[in-house]
Parts: C-alpha cells; sequence; structure tokens
C-alpha cells in the first residue's frame, strides 16, 4: 500500500509568516485547512500564535482550528505558550476567549504563565491572570511564579500576582533580597562565559533598557559581530523587596527604604 504524504500548505503557512490577513482569507476560502501543518507537524495556528499575527490567530480560530492542539513532531508545543513566551498579548487574548486552557503544559513542563513570568511580559500575565490561570502553578523548575517573578526583577508581574493571592511570599521576598544591589550585567555575564568558555564569550556587550517601570539588562554574545546568544533579566528587586515586605507586614528601617528609593531612581 502506498502511503500518500499529507499535503503542505506552503502557500497558508507564507502568508501567516508574512501577516497578510487578506492571503490568509483567500486561501481559507479556497481549501486550505485552518488546521495545516508543516512537514515537521508544526500546525499553521502555533507558526501564527508564535510570530504574534493576531488577526490571523483569530481567522483560524473562526475557521476552525483547535486552541488546544499541540505542534511539532511530538505535538508538544502549544499556541497558548508559544504567544506568551514571546510577550505577544492580543494573539494569548484571542487563544483565552477561543477556549484555550490557560494551565495546559506544554512537552517540557512550562504554562504559558510560567513562560511569560520567566520573560518578563507583564501584560500577557495580567491577560493570564484575568482568563484563569492558576497563581500557584509551579514550573518546570519547581518555582510558584511569584518567586520567578522575584527573580526575574518584574515589579509588575509581582504586584498583578500578588493581586491575586498568589503564595510564595517569603520565599519571593528572600530571592528578591538576595538579587538586590546585585551587578546583574556581571551575573549574566558570568553565566554565558560558563555555558561558552572564556574564549567563546569574551565579545560580549550589554544594553541597558528602559522598560516596564525599570531597566532590563541584555548581556549577549556576539559571533562576527552578530548576536549568538544572549540572557536578560529586570532590576527592579529592590522595589520587590519594599512591595513584598509591605503584603508580608514587615517593617524596614526608613534609612533602608530611601536608600532603595534612590537606587531604583
Amino acid at each position: 500500500m502506498t502511503m500518500v504524504p499529507a499535503p503542505v500548505y506552503e502557500d497558508l503557512f507564507e502568508a501567516v509568516l508574512s501577516g497578510d490577513v487578506d492571503a490568509v482569507v483567500r486561501l481559507l476560502r479556497s481549501g486550505a485547512p485552518a488546521e495545516a501543518t508543516d512537514e515537521d507537524g508544526g500546525t499553521v495556528l502555533y507558526t501564527a500564535a508564535v510570530n504574534g499575527r493576531a488577526a490571523v490567530v483569530r481567522l483560524l480560530l473562526a475557521a476552525g482550528a483547535d486552541p488546544g492542539r499541540g505542534s511539532g513532531g511530538t505535538a508538544g508545543d502549544l499556541p497558548l505558550c508559544g504567544a506568551a513566551c514571546n510577550g505577544h498579548t492580543e494573539a494569548v487574548r484571542a487563544l483565552l476567549a477561543a477556549g484555550a486552557w490557560p494551565d495546559q503544559r506544554e512537552e517540557f513542563g512550562y504554562t504559558a504563565l510560567a513562560w511569560a513570568v520567566r520573560q518578563g511580559h507583564s501584560g500577557t500575565v495580567e491577560a493570564l491572570l484575568e482568563y484563569g490561570a492558576d497563581p500557584a502553578r509551579p514550573g518546570p523548575d519547581g518555582r510558584v511564579p511569584l518567586v520567578a517573578a522575584a527573580r526575574r526583577g518584574s515589579l509588575p508581574i509581582v504586584r498583578a500576582l500578588l493581586e491575586r493571592g498568589a503564595p510564595g511570599r517569603e520565599e519571593a521576598l528572600a530571592e528578591a533580597r538576595a538579587w538586590r544591589g546585585r551587578d546583574v550585567a556581571a551575573v549574566l555575564r558570568e553565566g554565558l562565559v560558563e555555558a561558552y568558555g572564556p574564549g567563546g564569550a569574551a565579545d560580549v556587550v550589554v544594553r541597558r533598557l528602559p522598560e516596564d517601570e525599570g531597566v532590563t539588562v541584555v548581556v549577549e554574545v556576539l559571533v562576527d559581530g552578530a548576536p549568538a546568544a544572549g540572557n536578560e533579566q529586570q532590576t527592579g528587586h529592590a522595589a520587590i523587596v519594599t512591595l513584598l515586605e509591605e503584603a508580608l507586614g514587615v517593617r524596614a528601617p526608613a534609612e533602608e527604604l530611601a536608600g532603595r528609593a534612590l537606587g531604583c531612581a
């Protein structure tokens, strides 16, 4: 018996990647399935979600795409997680509104909330919490979201989780205190040197981006002048310590509070 390979709708994937909504509509009307897959088993909905094509995500969902269907050879990648990991909040909202389960886990144990917290996407975190994501569900590393957010240094995410009654306040406070005062750029650089070796990570650039009520430090390894690897972290740990102390009823000395404020400024 001859096996006939499933058709690959390359035009549909190209239209999704380019964000050409009119082309996507035309192809769907001409018979391209909303659940089309590529040669590697990747779904067209996952492609749209991970690239932040929110309008295309809505079209595919309206045409019958399953928001909870896994993508890839092992079906281990979820559209919701792909969108959340990259901070594509509108795509996240579209998937959730279509019935995506906010706490569904990918192949390696990540939920959309775990991705969004660790990547520092506060707007995406708020959307997931609004749709019922569990603020107590730990990530694959065992950290609950509040502790992961404190480690990341994202004040808006810590605040959003506290408003939803997230557990782990004492552990999060200890995490934020441990990071307060550290040279984040130096710590990230050391991690890259450890991963790539002193020679491989010799050419490193550091960028500081004002965003999300603070500063994000981005450290990248360059190969032939182009970024080859990198890491990033936010620097709101001092403000997070103050916020968590308030939530726990801990009174810090006025001098210490003033020092934190000056450091944040």
